[in-house]
């Protein structure tokens, strides 16, 4: 191990210590970085440091060194923060109108009642009243839903956004230029984003990961998402060629 390895678990470990739900850090949590008063900057906070970090690691991983010239530490950061946003949309957008679509059109009794986060606040409190089917069920179309329609358009956003900020050295500067999405677009390597990413990742690791995330209480799902962040920042990253 590497003396820059040291040094990277420790600022690993003091940028996610916050996201652990220990007890002497549950008034801050609650007050601050899980008040949905505050969701803006807290999704994009929560990305621009985790999901980035997650690039950080499959920057180690491919090159053998946590950050090099032109790879752009702020940009992505801005990137991944804005994309928090998006997903922080996405989760209540998909949480609210799945169980509505399963339980009118595909026949799971209760779908609604059984996300109702008073009423059944995780799988357990649903189970206790009959409704852990309805609530397990539920979770899975929703996250299987939300990966089909929402996650490719991401990962796809994002790899666009991940040539622009190369081809412009990494700098601030240039990542401010208008973005070619069409050549961008041109460039990826859609054999690894669709043979991997969208192929594998997405029905073997994020459709049951979600489904646990929209399984339990709505103020672990924060938890889950902000270390899911981490991995899916290496997945995209490993899914690009070295340069």
């Amino acid at each position: 191990m590497k003396k820059a390895d040291l040094v990277f678990i420790l600022i690993f470990c003091v940028i996610v210590t916050p996201f652990i739900p220990f007890s002497f850090l549950k008034e801050f949590q609650a007050n601050y970085l899980y008040n949905e008063s505050h969701w803006i900057w807290t999704s994009f906070l929560k990305f621009a440091l985790l999901a980035t970090m997650g690039e950080v690691i499959g920057l180690r991983i491919k090159a053998g060194v946590y950050l090099q010239k032109g790879f752009g530490l702020i940009p992505r950061m801005i990137v991944w923060g804005f994309l928090g946003l998006t997903i922080k949309i996405a989760f209540v957008v998909f949480a609210a109108g799945v169980p509505a679509l399963v339980e009118k059109y595909f026949y799971v009794t209760d779908a609604i009642m059984s996300m109702d986060k008073k009423i059944c606040p995780d799988y357990f409190a649903a189970a206790d009243i009959g409704l852990g089917n309805a609530r397990l069920l539920s979770a899975f179309f929703i996250s299987f839903i939300m990966n089909l329609f929402y996650a490719p358009v991401m990962m796809t956003f994002h790899k666009i956004t991940d040539f622009h900020i190369v081809k412009n050295g990494g700098t601030l500067s240039g990542f401010l230029k208008p973005i070619n999405f069409v050549d961008n677009f041109k460039d990826i390597n859609w054999k690894m984003q669709w043979g991997f990413i969208f192929k594998k990742t997405i029905p073997f690791f994020w459709i049951p990961m979600q489904t646990i995330t929209f399984s339990v209480a709505s103020e672990y799902r924060v938890v889950i998402a902000a270390f899911l962040g981490i991995v899916l920042g290496v997945l995209l990253s490993l899914a690009t060629p070295k340069q």
